[in-house]
């Protein structure tokens, strides 16, 4: 079967993974009842993630024809007889509509219908939701018959509840097995000491003639002997905490040093103050990275005033003084500074001198964590900060492998409190879903 891009605007992309099976159609019938069956119209709306239900439709208010679905035998049927390129033009308009993501174009959407009867497109990729045109005629027809929501969601949910509860009853049980024990330690306490005195009167009758026998020192080795297995029965229930406060790492070090060498270990637990009339070293490097910066920013800026192109950029960048962390926040700064709503529609547009600036090794990881600090500025940047990242990937500027550890080090790092993270999610979980069907491929 032959298979195309899905999108038209996707039509020459050799690599695009959204495909479709091309359009099929037949014509049936003579006269009054004459009619165009899709043949395949099962598998298109199967790769387009829509009930078939909804693209007959719209064929059909489109045609102004009556139009058809049959659920049973699968059978899509346009009263007319209609041309194969006329059917396939109306199918690209559905897509536009009713599949591709609004925002980065995507056709991995799901439809929701909200409490007032409002139909958007949510993208699995960058997050997007996408509003639907409601006076189109198909918008009723989608409210009357709602798509099935998605299994997996409801399952993952009935998981966690599950495993919340098997936990529950786990620690339940733990407790309880806890509680017994410490009632069988009681009990069995009292029980032994008697067992014990018995045994020692028994032998003190056996062994009144002999003293030998019974010495002190064999009758201190006895108790001892009983005492320690006390120990080891209470030792099961005792918690060992190892304490270390300042004034416990002292005490320990002075026990374990000679006094010469004690005196020689020095436990601080703040920082020197700066004495006055000089600066701390950390001041000096902060002031020294924020000026060179700054320097940076206006030679790029100047550099891009002059519209020079993308191409010579590298050749640039190499002349600048600074690391290349400096030199991407720079480029950066330069080029997105004072940008807060459509900055994902700029990043768009400057992507080439981004792909020459991500061509060094660390490079992509210097501009990812450009985007997070330009980021944390604006806050209308921050929720575009997904689409900005798509495009970025589907420009082939950033690869998978390093978005996933950038954003594993963002959440354990000292950043993992802002909202960023939060906005990035729906992409980084679309990328690992992409990756694991590829897998499975």
């Amino acid at each position: 079967m032959a298979l195309q891009n899905i999108g038209a605007s996707n039509r020459d992309d050799a690599f695009y993974r959204y495909k479709m099976p091309k359009m099929m159609t037949k014509i049936e019938g003579r006269g009054n009842g004459i009619k165009t069956n899709v043949v395949n119209m099962v598998d298109i709306a199967k790769a387009l993630g829509r009930p078939a239900s909804y693209t007959t439709k719209y064929f059909g208010n489109e045609l102004g024809a009556q139009s058809k679905f049959d659920e049973k035998t699968g059978t899509s049927l346009v009263n007319g007889a209609h041309e194969t390129a006329k059917l396939a033009g109306l199918l690209e308009n559905f897509i536009k509509k009713y599949v591709q993501c609004h925002g980065c174009g995507n056709p991995e959407t799901e439809i929701l219908i909200s409490k007032t009867q409002m139909i958007t497109l949510k993208c699995a990729a960058c997050g997007f939701v996408s509003d639907v045109d409601m006076r189109d005629k198909l918008t009723t027809f989608i409210l009357k018959n709602p798509p099935e929501q998605k299994k997996g969601s409801k399952d993952k949910k009935s998981m966690r509840r599950a495993e919340k509860e098997r936990l529950k009853e786990g620690e339940a049980a733990d407790e309880e097995q806890k509680k017994l024990k410490k009632e069988v330690m009681k009990k069995k306490g009292p029980s032994a000491s008697s067992k014990d005195v018995s045994k020692g009167a028994s032998t003190k009758k056996k062994g009144n003639g002999s003293d030998e026998d019974h010495s002190p020192a064999h009758s201190q080795a006895d108790e001892n002997d009983h005492v320690s297995a006390d120990d080891d029965d209470d030792e099961d229930d005792v918690q060992w905490q190892t304490d270390t406060s300042l004034e416990a790492a002292k005490q320990r070090i002075q026990e374990q040093l000679s006094s010469v060498t004690a005196d020689m270990v020095m436990l601080s637990t703040r920082e020197e103050k700066p004495k006055s009339g000089k600066k701390s070293p950390t001041h000096e490097n902060g002031s020294k990275s924020t000026g060179t910066q700054e320097k940076l920013v206006d030679k790029l800026k100047e550099y891009l005033k002059k519209g020079s192109s993308a191409s010579q950029l590298k050749s640039f960048l190499g002349t600048l003084s600074g690391t290349p962390h400096e030199v991407m926040n720079s480029l950066f700064t330069a080029l997105f500074e004072g940008v807060e709503k459509g900055f994902a529609k700029e990043v768009a547009k400057k992507k080439d001198y981004l792909a020459v600036a991500t061509q060094e090794e660390g490079s992509q990881m210097a501009l990812l964590n450009a985007i997070e600090l330009l980021c944390g500025k604006a806050s209308p940047a921050m929720k575009e900060v997904a689409l900005v990242l798509k495009t970025l990937y589907d420009n082939d500027v950033l690869e998978e492998e390093i978005i996933l550890e950038w954003y594993q080090k963002g959440l354990g790092g000292d950043n993992k409190a802002s909202p960023i993270w939060k906005n990035v999610k729906p992409f980084i979980e679309w990328l690992q879903n992409a990756e694991s069907e590829s897998e499975q491929e």
